[in-house]
């Protein structure tokens, strides 16, 4: 019997256990943190797919190719958008309870840079949380045996192959194969909308074991992200809705940016809210929900506490009333377009390793991810990597095809004054070099100081030591990749390249990337 250990408990590596068990594998989730503490949790935009009569999987193609920039794999697209409407029926089988209209209908929402309202939601705002109820639910009800709280500190490699994992602790799991699902990194940079296990724990493994990762580079920062006590997303179905985001002044900005206005790609939209908050000396800028629904305030309350359940009490909870006043934001690091190179099955080019998720680099998202398409990845991918899980053991490994990483090249810092390391201090550093924007200078500023913080650092000997040690190895390797890409796509802005981005056909690719 095949054995699978399966690292990280989001939707991608629940999907990714329960079709490997599926198809006879004897498999360990193994997850840092409880079972349900993943970003899937967090999750509060929906899931993307064409299940309407009205919409069409070439449109949601389109829509996910023009949010890449030019830089999506077509042929994972392809995977991505026509796989999706059966994960998603398979999600509804197993009890998510998808948002419907009286009719009984699932009702498809609108976000950034769709084409057609396709984003189904659960509980308005808790899709996620929904999610990651049913799988674990079932998970729990599987043969998949379960280990929590327990950290993988390295994996474990045996004639070429990786052959399980080693805990921190020093236990062994051994096993014919590994699917890393250990999701983002927003635990990088200052302001982040990701939970605090969010370390880049999966990419370091990998990079360690020497598997190639790409794309780094490519790091979304979400819009809207409330500015009053501890970070909390608006999602974008907010302004689905109709909110609108203004300056200090009460100017709709966000028009002047792109013809979408708020509902423009991401990546823009983030710009200009940064961009007016440059303006007005650093403040936040307001999402402004009071014109939604109805003139009567109460009323509009009503259905924001209806619709929004999840943000409308975290909105009153720090003392706003969204219903008759705008509410501050800021934009914050959201998500990683970037991971370890995988193929359409979820396949490293290191044996018997895979990575699923959001710890991957499938190709589908490109230089920017078009909104609720990373929900979809984690139930596309996490199914075929289960599946092939349970027959690669007995065949050639096919290697993935891809550009390698950028090279992280040490710079000489003896001489060099730098803080002393913290967790904060880096992600105060890499918020600052390595943020909504870049340019040469900052980034070499920030790969001399990474580079003496990690000759500086003691061999870990807790896990947040081992999470730290994680971090600044993937902060080297993202500013590696930020500035070998001299040029701005996507989310990806280096502002010593303005001269380009002011250019016609330079402007028609940023105007695309969502």
């Amino acid at each position: 019997m095949t054995t699978v250990v399966v690292v990280g408990s989001g939707i991608a590596g629940l999907t990714a256990a329960l079709h490997a068990e599926a198809a006879g594998c004897r498999v360990t989730l193994v997850t840092k943190a409880a079972l349900t503490e993943a970003n899937t949790r967090y999750a509060q935009g929906g899931i993307a797919g064409a299940l309407s009569p009205a919409d069409r999987t070439a449109d949601h193609v389109r829509d996910t190719l023009v949010a890449g920039a030019g830089l999506a794999d077509p042929g994972a697209v392809a995977v991505l958008v026509e796989e999706g409407p059966d994960r998603i029926r398979e999600l509804i089988a197993a009890g998510v309870d998808f948002d419907r209209d009286e009719s009984g209908t699932l009702r498809g929402g609108l976000e950034g840079a769709h084409s057609f309202p396709r984003i189904l939601h659960a509980g308005g705002d808790a899709t996620g949380a929904e999610i990651e109820r049913v799988l674990v639910a079932r998970v729990r009800a599987s043969r998949v045996s379960v280990r929590e709280h327990a950290f993988v500190a390295e994996l474990v490699r045996e004639t070429g192959r990786v052959a399980g994992v080693e805990l921190h602790g020093g236990e062994r799991i051994e096993a014919d194969a590994v699917i890393l699902a250990t999701g983002g990194a927003g635990e990088l940079f200052a302001h982040s909308t990701n939970p605090i296990v969010a370390t880049g724990d999966g990419i370091a493994l990998a990079a360690r074991a020497g598997a190639a990762v790409r794309d780094l580079e490519f790091v979304q920062f979400h819009p809207t992200v409330l500015a009053v006590g501890e970070a909390f997303l608006v999602s974008e179905a907010v302004r689905g809705e109709g909110a609108v985001l203004r300056d200090e002044t009460g100017r709709r900005f966000a028009l002047e940016a792109h013809p979408d206005g708020e509902l423009g790609p991401r990546d823009v939209v983030t710009r200009a809210i940064a961009a007016a908050m440059a303006r007005q000396g650093g403040r936040p800028v307001l999402l402004d929900a009071t014109g939604l629904h109805s003139s009567d305030p109460d009323r509009r309350a009503a259905f924001l506490a209806a619709r929004f359940p999840t943000i409308d009490a975290a909105v009153r909870a720090r003392g706003l009333d969204w219903a008759r006043e705008p509410i501050p934001v800021t934009p914050a690091a959201h998500y990683l377009m970037g991971g370890v190179v995988t193929d359409l099955d979820g396949r490293t080019d290191v044996p018997g390793l895979y990575a699923v998720g959001e710890v991957a680099r499938t190709g589908v998202h490109g230089a920017n991810r078009l909104a609720s398409n990373s929900l979809l990845e984690g139930a596309v991918f996490g199914a075929r990597a289960g599946a092939a899980a349970a027959t690669d053991a007995r065949r050639p490994w096919p290697v993935p095809t891809g550009a390698p990483a950028s090279p992280v090249v040490e710079p000489a810092t003896a001489g060099i004054l730098h803080p002393p390391f913290s967790r904060r201090a880096l992600q105060d550093l890499m918020w600052a070099d390595a943020g909504v924007s870049r340019d040469g200078t900052g980034l070499t500023r920030a790969a001399r100081t990474l580079a003496a913080w990690r000759a500086e650092a003691p061999a870990p000997v807790t896990v947040r030591a081992h999470e730290d040690a994680n971090l600044l190895q993937l902060a080297q390797l993202v500013v590696a990749a930020a500035t070998a890409r001299t040029g701005s796509v996507g989310s990806h802005l280096r502002t010593d390249d303005l001269a380009a981005l002011a250019a016609p056909t330079a402007r028609t690719d940023l105007e695309g990337a969502a």
